[in-house]
């Protein structure tokens, strides 16, 4: 029997999730507080933990570093009414493995717990207690269907890490705001953020904007030039529309990635980078590869992680989120105060592919 601890403010929600998780054999202690809770904890040693986010005194953001120290194998589920990437990235950095909102989908949760309790012992010390406090209001991605919410719970869990990350998706699906998310939460978000267009070079131009150029080594290079891999340094370069790379570009990244060195047009001397290598396509690489188009060694070397991003009309409920945030930055760009729009409007949107 597996013992969960359920931690949050509004009584009758702790109560009805007990009665049902007991219901489902499991060993049930709730809490109003995340001080209440952490004083049960240390004595009942839940496996699991049922967190709650927004509550007085102490949020259970502030509070689950705490019961992460107590008992570091502990598994836990953030819960919150509130739909907001940050509290997501934040709460995964922390060391949570779910996140699910309120109202609270049963089936969801009954599949979530099934999930960590059943890998008990495997996978225990997956994430790294951090602190989040370069995560602000920057990050301009909002949805709160299933599919925006594992988005979010990627980038929480690969941000740190140097690991290298490809996005798929349509374009316009929103591949560099990804891209850009997973910087601003990585362990330097200060650092610089390189973008390269990989189809809007020609390849000469593309290798010289990519690694650069010493004076002379082509015609009309009159000066030396540095390239994104350099301005990049220790920060990340976000390469699109990677699925474009001529054969011999492909070859030449896919020694930056093996060897983090490179070798500028026209130079004797390999230069090093420390650059974290963030891709992004809208063709099936898959399919290149097979083709005989795209490198197969270089296609892995790419998607160590791999996000989709979904077509906005397979998750028409992130709709309104998107409306409000565009609205009010309209309203602040262009000094207006649009509080709505019209129902047909809305109906446009619904049914536009």
């Amino acid at each position: 029997m597996s013992k969960i601890l359920i931690v949050d403010d509004d009584d009758a929600s702790c109560r009805t999730l007990q009665f049902h998780l007991r219901s489902q054999n499991h060993d049930v202690e709730i809490s109003g507080s995340v001080d209440e809770g952490l004083a049960v904890a240390g004595s009942y040693y839940p496996d699991l933990l049922i967190l709650d986010i927004r509550m007085p005194c102490r949020s259970g953001l502030e509070g689950l570093p705490d019961f992460k120290k107590l008992s570091p194998l502990m598994h836990v589920i953030m819960i919150t009414a509130f739909h907001d990437m940050e509290s997501t990235i934040e709460a995964m950095q922390l060391g949570a493995e779910d996140y699910i909102h309120k109202p609270i989908d049963i089936d969801e949760l009954d599949t979530s717990i099934t999930r960590l309790l059943t890998t008990m012992g495997e996978s225990d010390n997956l994430f790294i207690s951090t602190s989040s406090e370069n995560i602000g209001g920057t990050l301009s991605m909002v949805g709160r269907s299933r599919a925006m919410k594992e988005i979010f719970k990627t980038i929480g869990l690969v941000a740190k890490s140097p690991a290298t990350v490809l996005i798929t998706g349509e374009s316009g699906t929103g591949k560099e705001l990804v891209a850009r998310a997973i910087h601003r939460s990585s362990h330097n978000p200060n650092g610089p953020f390189v973008a390269v267009n990989c189809a809007a070079l020609v390849e000469t131009l593309l290798e010289s904007d990519m690694f650069g150029h010493e004076k002379g080594a082509f015609t009309g290079a009159v000066v030396r030039q540095e390239g994104k891999f350099s301005l990049a340094r220790d920060g990340t370069i976000f390469l699109d529309e990677v699925g474009e790379l001529s054969p011999g570009m492909q070859a030449k990244l896919l020694r930056v990635l093996q060897y983090k060195d490179f070798t500028p047009l026209g130079a004797k001397q390999t230069q090093i980078t420390n650059a974290r290598v963030i891709t992004a396509t809208n063709v099936d690489l898959a399919e290149k590869v097979n083709e005989r188009t795209f490198r197969e060694d270089l296609y892995y070397r790419l998607q160590v992680v791999n996000i989709h991003l979904p077509p906005l009309r397979e998750r028409k409920e992130d709709l309104m989120d998107l409306i409000q945030t565009l609205l009010g930055r309209i309203n602040k760009e262009l000094h207006r105060n649009i509080t709505h729009i019209s129902k047909e409007v809305l109906e446009a949107f619904e049914h536009y592919e």
